[in-house]
């Protein structure tokens, strides 16, 4: 085969690479998106329920309060007219129904659970968008070496362009499969 033949196959087979590599950003930036979506998805999930956490506890206050403020009126609890204990003992249950609804799952204790859920779901968004962004980068430099190994024929850089290559869809697989393996 003659040197004219060798340069043009590897040529075709640069070409052919640049082409895999930019197939390969694509579903790397694909993922990125998709994972920056879900952060902000499951930051806002944690926000709503953190404020939701907090307005719970500020009625708890507020009918404990009431509660220990009657109560505190009374120094003998039998000196407690029936409706006033009546009234003491319903906030004091609401209270209690604030701090834990299982029913609802909308108590203190259910809300928070919740809130931190997202937080772990936002973190693993996380990760996975920073797995697929230096993946993206990777493939970036990727093309770039490759299409410069074209030009000059300098095979080193076609080599580098493979590792990088490579570096690129280990970092983007994991972006897919187990994001929090890594940490970037």
């Amino acid at each position: 085969m003659s040197e004219h033949g060798q340069v043009e196959g590897a040529s075709k087979g640069l070409a052919i690479m640049i082409s895999i590599l930019a197939a390969c950003l694509a579903i790397a930036e694909t993922g990125a998106k998709s994972a920056q979506t879900e952060v902000l998805t499951q930051h806002v999930e944690a926000t709503n329920t953190w404020n939701f956490f907090q307005a719970k506890t500020m009625r708890q206050t507020l009918v404990r309060t009431a509660a220990e403020e009657l109560e505190a009126q009374y120094k003998d609890a039998g000196n407690m007219p029936p409706s006033v204990k009546a009234q003491v003992d319903k906030w004091k249950e609401t209270a209690q129904r604030y701090e834990s609804e299982p029913s609802t799952n909308e108590g203190r204790k259910e809300l928070a659970a919740h809130a931190k859920e997202y937080e772990k779901g936002r973190e693993k968004a996380r990760a996975a968008y920073h797995n697929f962004e230096f993946g993206s980068a990777s493939f970036q430099l990727a093309i770039v070496l490759a299409s410069a190994a074209a030009v000059t024929s300098v095979m080193f850089l076609a080599y580098a362009a493979a590792g990088l290559g490579i570096v690129g869809a280990v970092l983007t697989v994991a972006g897919f499969v187990a994001p929090t393996l890594l940490h970037l």
